[in-house]
């Protein structure tokens, strides 16, 4: 991996007197799906947060394309080049999904709301509806789309596949998977074991705020009691063939 996107040194963070993440270390480059595993409540979203300004880190380093982050604003983050889609979508629910897609201020680059449509066909054929109208499976598409009419060159998402139905969560993964395909760093928290790792290059698991494995995917799959232990706590899914 050459210069990371995301470069996060001895990261700990925390709300208040809680201390959740203990020394959490981790790099996604261009071009690189990164998966953030681990059973509810062991720091990933807090991760998350810290990265994107939303809370600010007691110790350690982070680095986004380059710069420091640990005491800038979100607004700031995200204006380095920056896209978050949140657990929850959180899409406006009374304007339509053109309206939503013209929220973010649009940075140079091939993603538009033409473009969305293109990737999102179902979204085109519903741009005039409130965002309340939509499913939840459209609601995804629609904060994904809206993240990338920002152009960013890191693509943060969390659970994307939360009540999804199968065929739809597939779509959504497989849009995921086209972003890195196309050279954007993706980092992914997802509790679906095996959608999140048949995608990954990489994989950083996390048990009590702190990296207990950081590796190669096909490491992950190798690896059958952590696979085992943490396949219990999400789905119950076995193990995928590695990638060839």
């Amino acid at each position: 991996m050459t210069t990371p996107l995301l470069a996060v040194d001895a990261l700990h963070a925390g709300y208040g007197k809680s201390r959740v993440l203990h020394g959490v270390s981790l790099a996604l480059g261009a071009g690189e799906l990164l998966a953030l595993l681990g059973r509810n409540g062991v720091g990933k979203t807090t991760t998350l947060r810290a990265l994107l300004g939303l809370i600010r880190p007691v110790e350690g380093r982070i680095e986004i394309l380059g710069r420091r982050v640990e005491t800038r604003l979100p607004g700031r983050i995200t204006a380095l080049g920056v896209g978050y889609v949140p657990e929850g979508r959180r899409v406006f629910a009374n304007l339509s999904v053109e309206e939503n897609l013209e929220v973010p201020l649009q940075r140079p680059g091939p993603w538009n709301v033409a473009a969305v449509y293109r990737l999102f066909p179902r979204l085109g054929e519903r741009r005039a509806q409130a965002g309340r109208q939509l499913s939840g499976g459209e609601q995804e598409m629609l904060a994904i789309g809206r993240a990338l009419i920002l152009n960013p060159q890191l693509l943060v998402l969390d659970e994307p596949s939360q009540g999804l139905a199968p065929l739809v969560a597939r779509e959504v993964f497989a849009a995921v998977a086209r972003m890195r395909d196309e050279g954007m760093g993706v980092l992914l928290v997802e509790q679906n074991l095996r959608a999140a790792v048949e995608r990954a290059d990489r994989v950083c698991v996390l048990d009590g705020g702190e990296v207990v494995f950081s590796g190669s995917a096909e490491a992950f799959r190798a690896d059958t009691d952590r696979w085992r232990d943490l396949a219990g706590a999400t789905a119950g899914v076995r193990p995928a063939e590695p990638r060839p």
